[in-house]
């Protein structure tokens, strides 16, 4: 029997006061045409935390120092395979954010986060309601 692998993946919860960052998924062929946030795959012999400074900067033009980054949450969750998504905040970051993939990206902005697109990535929605709620993991997707 083969063991099981499931695809880690960071993504980043960042907020400005009462504002969150999101970007409009463009031309991915995922979720294309719907809000979600800084995300990206954690590529092998890479820390979470690293993966996420590197999208950070990859993404967004941000600087976002791996020792900054608090685990905000993790989403264990089944879609068309098993993912696991870590969620990071960060207090401290050098940069505005810049739409750096405009080839992926056809949004990155400030939005309320109390007033959320309707057009959200579901899960993505999912996480930053968790957050509010103080929950530090979920499960996504999965059958009742």
């Amino acid at each position: 029997m083969s063991r099981f692998k499931a695809i880690p993946e960071a993504h980043l919860l960042l907020f400005r006061g009462d504002s969150i960052l999101l970007l409009k998924r463009f031309n991915t062929g995922y979720e294309d045409g719907k809000y979600s946030v800084v995300a990206g795959h954690i590529e092998a012999a890479e820390s979470a935390t690293r993966a996420m400074a590197r999208e950070a900067l990859e993404e967004a033009g941000l600087v976002i120092r791996p020792e900054a980054l608090r685990l905000r949450h993790v989403i264990y969750r089944n879609g068309t395979e098993e993912r696991i998504s870590f969620f990071f905040g960060a207090d401290r970051w050098e940069g505005e954010p810049v739409n750096r993939e405009p080839h992926k990206c056809s949004e990155l902005a400030w939005f309320s986060a109390r007033g959320l697109p309707d057009n959200m990535v579901p899960y993505v929605r999912h996480a930053i309601e968790q957050v509010a709620l103080g929950e530090a993991y979920s499960e996504f997707g999965w059958p009742r």
